[in-house]
């Protein structure tokens, strides 16, 4: 029994105005396909991602169980027995409280700064066309990668010089510097998402670029402005060298620099109240999370404001 192979239809080209016929092909018979996985590599696969759960999992397994634990040491191990010492130790004015407010204080007014001028750089950005636009914004790209240790001793410099060292108003500004890059490619992305038809149908009514930013494009774009502000203040918020540098008073240290007190002389650390700390230190962040986590449900779907 013979098998006919297919075989494709001859064609014609043209060299040179001639006419020359192609002879026939044959046709792909079929194509390879990729074989199911072998167990043993699903196997290898399965042990990696098990390996970095673990290595994600014990330490926060072991912060739970250290700050319940008033003898607490570098090891995992089971609190005998489980007390509140640990909370009853640094819930005081000087080790919690006061840098938790200090820490809002310059996050909250940095994460502020920053939305208002990721919001101003973003918009010619996204509704401009510019022979300038890609090379600014490799310029911003490539300041998202600098180094913040590289210009800290001009910055330093700098402060002194205007007098802005060792208060809110300077630490502030320059911690919104250091977020404002990839925060203006966030809301330019945002912003791109919002049909230009729907400014325009506010220009044709007669208001301003600014008003149309102010009444159109921001209220439609709240869950993008929400996601910037919780990436520039959970980022903030973990930040220890830059008011470390610039705040010389121990009384204006946020809790990113105040953790340090936990650390005493010749290496000795207090594991439990640092545990405690750490588990306070965190809530502010995970509490934003979750509150913008669940407002952000439904968000651009901007289709329906336009007819076409």
């Amino acid at each position: 029994m013979s098998t006919e192979v297919p075989l494709s239809p001859a064609r014609t080209a043209s060299v040179n105005g001639v006419a020359v016929l192609r002879g026939p092909r044959v046709a792909a018979v079929g194509r390879r396909r990729r074989g199911p996985t072998p167990p043993i590599g699903r196997g290898i696969v399965n042990v990696v991602l098990l390996f970095v759960a673990v290595c994600y999992l014990v330490p926060m397994l072991w912060l739970l169980l250290a700050a319940f634990d008033s003898a607490a040491g570098p090891s995992l191990s089971w609190p005998r027995p489980w007390t509140l010492d640990n909370f009853h130790a640094i819930l005081t004015p000087e080790i919690t409280y006061r840098p938790m407010v200090n820490g809002l204080i310059l996050c909250g007014g940095a994460t502020l700064v920053t939305l208002v001028c990721s919001v101003l750089a973003a918009y010619p950005l996204s509704r401009y066309r510019s022979r300038l636009k890609r090379p600014f914004l490799l310029t911003v790209l490539f300041m998202t990668g600098l180094p913040i240790t590289a210009i800290m001793v001009p910055v330093y410099g700098l402060f002194v010089q205007v007098n802005l060292i060792d208060t809110y108003t300077g630490t502030i500004l320059f911690m919104a510097t250091t977020a404002l890059p990839i925060s203006i490619w966030l809301a330019k992305n945002f912003m791109d998402a919002v049909p230009i038809e729907l400014e325009e149908a506010a220009w044709t009514e007669g208001a301003t670029a600014m008003q149309a930013l102010r009444r159109v494009v921001l209220p439609l774009m709240w869950p993008g402005l929400a996601v910037v502000a919780l990436f520039t203040f959970v980022g903030l918020w973990g930040n220890f060298f830059v008011p470390f540098v610039l705040l010389l008073d121990e009384k204006n240290f946020p809790a990113s620099v105040s953790v340090y007190t936990f650390f005493g002389q010749y290496a000795e650390v207090v594991y439990g109240q640092l545990a405690a700390f750490s588990m306070l230190y965190a809530l502010p962040a995970v509490l934003l999370y979750l509150v913008v986590s669940r407002r952000l449900g439904g968000a651009f779907t901007f289709g329906g404001g336009l007819k076409g």
